[in-house]
């Protein structure tokens, strides 16, 4: 029952230009509009929806701004895949709104990293070995910078994704990995054994997978994991204060 007293809320009518992009995402995402196909132009869109031109295009707007839609220089309309940094910002806005904790960002990414470096460490290519390996060189050479480690830092575990050969791991970390570099920043720039001890860790990791030691891939992974939660809490940080206001009361007292 409402505060009012009344048994049933209001019934909010869906606008039409959402019922449309529904309706293309849906057999975009089905694979029935395979990405490259075209849409079809807006005439075509507003004679098969029965709907009005500016229904049409709000649909698309909408479309366009998630990545299901690609629209080229001659204005044609394409279906297209939305690159992971398009969905991983939206749902990483998400997690900001709802107020997500330092603890709740820890105990999924730990779960999601083992899986991974435990997938990656089954599938590896040399290639991929070789990427993280100049990755590891190259947060040695920027020790100096917390910053630019927190940065090599991201990209270590996106070549771990990468190494795991499966898109749904790498779609499922990518939102979440937008919220850890400011927290490992904040690590780093506080402790000064917190650099080493990532070098460490990255070493160790990228060894354990060039063996395709899954076990030691997952042990490393979860130490890993364990010393940036250590790190946090030791940098004087609250594990259950929603992370945005960590960090801008860090940036602030800067």
């Amino acid at each position: 029952m409402t505060e009012t007293g009344e048994k049933f809320d209001r019934i909010n009518a869906i606008p039409a230009y959402q019922l449309v992009a529904d309706a293309i995402e849906r057999e975009i995402l089905a694979r029935r509009i395979r990405p490259g196909e075209p849409i079809g132009t807006e005439a075509q869109l507003v004679k098969q929806f029965g709907v009005n031109r500016s229904t049409v295009r709000e649909g698309i707007r909408l479309l366009e701004q998630s990545g299901l839609i690609h629209r080229d220089s001659g204005r044609r309309l394409t279906a297209s895949l939305p690159h992971y940094s398009r969905l991983a910002t939206r749902m990483s806005r998400a997690m900001l709104l709802h107020e997500v904790t330092f603890r709740e960002l820890w105990e999924a990414t730990t779960a999601l990293e083992i899986a991974t470096v435990e997938q990656a460490a089954e599938h590896a290519t040399a290639d991929v070995i070789a990427e993280l390996q100049a990755n590891v060189a190259s947060t040695e050479q920027a020790s100096a910078d917390p910053a630019a480690v927190a940065e090599l830092d991201t990209q270590f575990h996106s070549l771990i994704a990468k190494a795991s050969q499966n898109r749904v791991l790498q779609l499922a970390r990518e939102p979440s990995s937008l919220l850890i570099f400011p927290t490992t920043e904040i690590i780093l720039r506080k402790l000064k054994e917190g650099v080493p001890r990532l070098i460490q860790a990255h070493r160790k990791i990228v060894d354990a997978v060039s063996r395709h030691d899954k076990e030691a891939s997952r042990l490393w992974m979860l130490r890993h994991a364990n010393d940036w939660r250590r790190g946090f809490e030791r940098a004087g940080k609250d594990v259950d204060q929603p992370i945005d206001r960590v960090y801008m009361k860090e940036v602030m007292t800067r």
